[in-house]
């Protein structure tokens, strides 16, 4: 994709205009997003047969994991099994990141459980989100069969409770998680963008394939706010 020049510079008076220019796109884009996120609150929804997941004190049946609450998010992380810390997904470790415990509270407060589910065994799960120092339940599909399965990881999960049984109301993958990477939002307000080869960017940035900055120096990127260890 051919590069945009930069941004050129004007008086404020100018600056102002084209900024109310593009807000009115702005809001036809945020009344857009309400249309379709209330397009899919009336999706229908399918009947999930019963199957348990592995917790950290063993089986544990999919409607234990709301916690109680009637609607439960669960996020499918990409596991490498018998891979060390670094050899771990850095796109799954991005989208992990922002869920901390005071965002999963807001979720609670509105009814609604947020967990990790992953292949990989249990051991090396925890030890992995110890490592991070995440306290999102994390738990094992290694023997849940078909019923659970993803692609390899990174899909996006939501169900319903209504006593026992259990629903899925839906599910997304690839760019339908950027809900969880509020880096990559936060960056689409900046002048330069998230500086990836698809973007019509200023020539005056160096691009990178998609998601390739999410790992530096043989790390995923929140990796060093854990450690200082080089890779070895």
């Amino acid at each position: 994709m051919k590069q945009a020049a930069p941004p050129k510079i004007v008086g404020r008076e100018e600056w102002e205009q084209a900024r109310a220019e593009l807000l009115v796109r702005e809001k036809e884009h945020t009344h857009a997003s309400d249309a379709l996120a209330a397009a899919r609150r009336q999706l229908p929804m399918t009947p999930v047969e019963p199957v348990a997941v592995i917790g950290p004190d063993g089986p544990v049946p999919l409607r234990e994991v709301f916690d109680g609450r009637r609607q439960l998010i669960v996020y499918h992380f990409m596991w490498n099994k018998g891979a060390p810390h670094q050899k771990q997904c850095e796109g799954c470790t991005h989208s992990q990141v922002a869920m901390t415990s005071a965002v999963c509270a807001y979720l609670a407060a509105r009814d609604v459980s947020y967990a990790v589910f992953s292949s990989g065994p249990m051991e090396e799960i925890l030890a992995y989100r110890d490592f991070m120092g995440w306290t999102t339940p994390w738990y094992s599909t290694a023997d849940s069969g078909p019923r659970l399965a993803t692609r390899d990881g990174g899909d996006l999960r939501c169900y319903l409770r209504a006593d026992d049984q259990v629903f899925q109301t839906y599910e997304t993958k690839w760019r339908g998680i950027e809900a969880m990477l509020p880096t990559l939002q936060l960056l689409d307000l900046t002048a330069f963008g998230r500086q990836e080869t698809w973007e019509d960017s200023p020539v005056v940035v160096q691009l990178d394939k998609p998601g390739s900055w999410w790992r530096r120096d043989g790390r995923p990127v929140a990796q060093w706010t854990r450690t200082d260890k080089p890779v070895g």
